[in-house]
């Protein structure tokens, strides 16, 4: 009979000592069959965790259609243009924009290839069948095939880095400490040792984040290593990044004391990582402006960044609420997209204020998108 990942993980600091927080929510969340990302289950929507853009409308895909259509044209029309989603799931969101493309932007479609990238191989069946109208367009891949890709197009992520382990730390009088993992015997438990990378401190300094004595936080050298990686695959285009984040004056404001990481268990929010080893969602707020400033030095153009309500009216969501009431369909379902767009754009319980878009681009000459225009960012 297989362990437990929760006996798996007491009998490697058994065997090993503590180790970082970031091994524990790595295996938490990506262990082998037994992880929260890698075993069987619905993760998202009613029937699972959370909900996220993709789940409560295709018209959020459609609209990051119509700014791909943008960004074609901004790179002049090329012959082949690729996109990449990476931390793809189930297809849904691919299969969104693709449908609008195919539909409503016929050339921009003909010139297109879709590489959807993620960690678990089992999604692969599920992404063919959630594309096979688009079958002859799509390729699956890991995250170590996609780092070896070279490309002219768009790669986009939607909630992948708040996904992606992070290390805990906390400023004490004696200075940084990091968070590691033990077990007493019963539980879990939180144990402060020296920082297990001299890139932790490295990561306070070079984004100029100052912690007070007793202030926790969480530092994702995984972002910007990403970050790193796309940078390298894209040869000329757009990384278009859509998560739920601050700038790093908000994510580490003092009053912040215990960081951001929070766990997902059927739409119920838990801040203990230790139980539900496994079964749970771990995640994270992003630092968006370690993303700026370090695609900056990359020599990524920031286009732009600012709330997902801006970002989705700018680039034409109330076109599609046009196109629904124009189109004849049932009050049922025009009342259906009503509700499902206040949701996406709307403050205070809706996703508009909590989500967050960042565009960048590489060896692009004076691109124009849509969510340039309209709204200022």
């Amino acid at each position: 009979m297989e362990q437990s990942l929760e006996n798996v993980l007491k009998n490697r600091i058994e065997q090993h000592g503590p180790m970082p927080f970031i091994d524990f929510m790595a295996a938490c969340l990506y262990e082998p069959g037994q992880g929260y990302y890698t075993s069987p289950g619905r993760k998202v929507g009613a029937a699972g965790d959370f909900y996220t853009s993709i789940s409560v409308h295709a018209a959020f895909g459609r609209v990051l259609a119509r700014e791909i259509t943008a960004m074609w044209h901004s790179l002049h029309c090329p012959s082949h243009f690729t996109l990449m989603e990476v931390g793809a799931g189930h297809g849904r969101l691919a299969c969104d924009i693709l449908d609008y493309l195919a539909e409503c932007q016929p050339d921009c479609y003909q010139t297109l290839s879709l590489i959807l990238v993620d960690q678990e191989p089992t999604l692969i069946e599920a992404q063919q069948t959630t594309l096979k109208a688009h079958s002859n367009k799509v390729t699956s891949m890991t995250p170590e095939q996609a780092r070896s890709q070279s490309f002219v197009g768009v790669l986009y992520s939607n909630e992948l880095i708040d996904a992606m382990p992070v290390h805990r730390v906390i400023m004490t009088s004696q200075g940084l400490k990091e968070i590691y993992v033990g077990h007493d015997g019963n539980q879990f438990i939180d144990l402060l040792q020296e920082p297990s990378t001299p890139r932790l401190t490295e990561y306070l300094d070079s984004y100029a984040i100052p912690l007070h004595p007793g202030q926790e936080a969480e530092i994702s050298l995984a972002a910007i290593d990403w970050l790193n990686d796309m940078y390298q695959v894209l040869t000329a285009g757009f990384i278009m990044t859509i998560d739920y984040g601050w700038a790093k004056a908000q994510l580490y404001a003092p009053e912040r004391k215990l960081g951001t990481l929070l766990c997902y268990h059927q739409h119920t929010v838990e801040d203990n990582p230790y139980i539900r080893i496994g079964q749970q969602d771990i995640t994270t707020h992003i630092n968006f402006s370690a993303l700026l400033e370090r695609g900056e030095e990359l020599g990524l153009e920031t286009i732009w960044f600012g709330d997902q309500s801006r970002f989705l009216l700018n680039a034409g969501i109330l076109e599609e609420l046009e196109a629904m009431e124009a189109s004849g369909a049932p009050e049922k379902e025009r009342l259906k997209f009503r509700l499902a767009l206040k949701r996406l754009i709307m403050p205070e319980g809706g996703m508009g204020d909590t989500f967050r878009v960042l565009v960048q681009a590489k060896a692009v000459e004076k691109p124009l998108l849509r969510c340039q225009q309209g709204l200022t960012s």
